[in-house]
């Protein structure tokens, strides 16, 4: 046990005092995200919006996101990720506070599509400073704890969400929301700031390559904006398929959902430094992930017993574990070829357009076809995004031969 533990601890070795900050930074944040999860249920229960019309607010939801993370990395390169970051951080708390007190149709899209657009102006920020605060070896590591961060905050989140909505409202959970984005910024602001953050990897390219001429990145975008599009299905639709279709109780939700998290936040750094060390790629790997992410919704539509729900997001959860952390460190690869802010941003709306498409497509084949059709078209997607990563592995295989 004394070993298992030692090689856990020597997983996390290495790692610059900044990639901690910025991964506890995240961990505050996220931590407060507990009502991303519950929104469709929220919407469809609390302002009784049809699910036709929630799949719009999150189309809404994605949109934003789309163009703030563009917006984002555009600005990153111009003025650097620092003031990005900050910015971002501390509307996104204002904004959220805010946005309990919109309960129209109309003003929730208006509402949450510029909430989306200050908050996703963070994320191709927060990937540019964790490739400067990272040594080269170290990306896909470094990449790894701030996934640890994000999903330790899922973990707790949904579940004390869950606990606010049965003995609070809902209202409890955009406080907190809010209130713990604005303590983020506060640390960012205190133990970040570029007079004192160390830089460990600073890239510089002369003549910078466009994203949007780079094939292999253009694949894996594609590829991206696929997995993306079933991955969310766990943020919208799933929740209301446990509700409907099992019965189970927003704690129960919030539980089922907070296990994603806490077995990522267990497993995910010690499983990454093994893949590392395998002849495996990085497209290999995220095709694997990519693949075991369809597999746990097809797995839903083989029986009614409730506790194929926990073996569907055990699946999803290593298949997640897998995909993203390789994900992000093949898009890290690429931007050494050009703008970073732009790569990073474009991998960043690849899961924007994803949102956009996911969210409303999900909830719309629900609620026309039932939940295990949306399950089988899903799974397709899945297949046709396994398709293009192989395609893409083969395509660099060519291309180093």
């Amino acid at each position: 046990m004394k070993t298992l533990f030692k090689n856990y601890m020597d997983s996390f070795s290495g790692l610059s005092k900044e990639i901690w900050w910025l991964a506890l930074i995240t961990l505050i944040n996220r931590a407060g995200t507990m009502v991303i999860p519950f929104l469709s249920i929220y919407l469809t229960e609390d302002l009784d919006i049809s699910k036709s019309n929630v799949g719009w607010i999150m189309t809404c939801f994605g949109l934003g996101s789309l163009v703030g993370t563009w917006f984002g990395g555009k600005l990153t390169d111009i003025i650097g990720y620092y003031k990005i970051m900050v910015f971002s951080l501390l509307a996104t708390g204002f904004l959220f506070i805010g946005l309990q007190y919109l309960t129209t149709f109309k003003s929730l899209c208006i509402g949450i599509f510029f909430t989306m657009c200050v908050a996703d102006m963070f994320r191709p920020a927060s990937f540019v400073a964790m490739s400067a605060y990272s040594k080269p070896e170290n990306k896909t590591r470094s990449v790894t704890l701030i996934r640890l961060a994000i999903n330790l905050g899922f973990s707790a989140g949904p579940a004390v969400g869950g606990l606010i909505i049965t003995h609070l409202s809902y209202g409890g959970l955009f406080w907190v929301d809010g209130i713990t984005c604005i303590l983020a910024t506060l640390v960012l602001f205190n133990v970040l700031n570029p007079k004192t953050a160390k830089i460990q990897d600073d890239i510089i390219v002369k003549n910078p390559k466009s994203a949007y001429r780079d094939i292999p990145f253009l694949i894996f975008f594609g590829a991206m904006v696929l997995f993306a599009i079933v991955f969310f299905q766990y943020f919208s639709a799933m929740p209301i398929y446990y509700r409907e279709a099992h019965e189970l109780s927003e704690l129960q939700v919030g539980l089922l959902l907070g296990a994603n998290g806490l077995f990522i936040f267990l497993f995910e750094m010690p499983l990454i430094k093994w893949l590392e060390k395998t002849k495996n790629t990085k497209v290999g790997l995220i095709l694997f992930g990519a693949f075991l992410t369809g597999l746990s919704l097809i797995v839903l539509n083989i029986t009614e017993w409730s506790g194929i729900l926990i073996i569907g997001m055990l699946l999803m959860t290593i298949g997640e574990m897998i995909a993203f952390p390789f994900a992000n460190g093949f898009a890290l690869d690429r931007a050494k070829r050009g703008n970073q802010g732009e790569f990073m941003a474009m991998y960043a709306m690849a899961f924007s357009v994803g949102s956009i498409f996911g969210h409303n497509v999900g909830l719309q084949l629900a609620e026309k076809l039932g939940f295990d059709n949306t399950w089988y078209i899903m799974t397709v997607l899945a297949i046709l995004c396994v398709l293009l990563l192989f395609i893409l592995k083969l395509y660099m295989k060519k291309k180093t031969a």
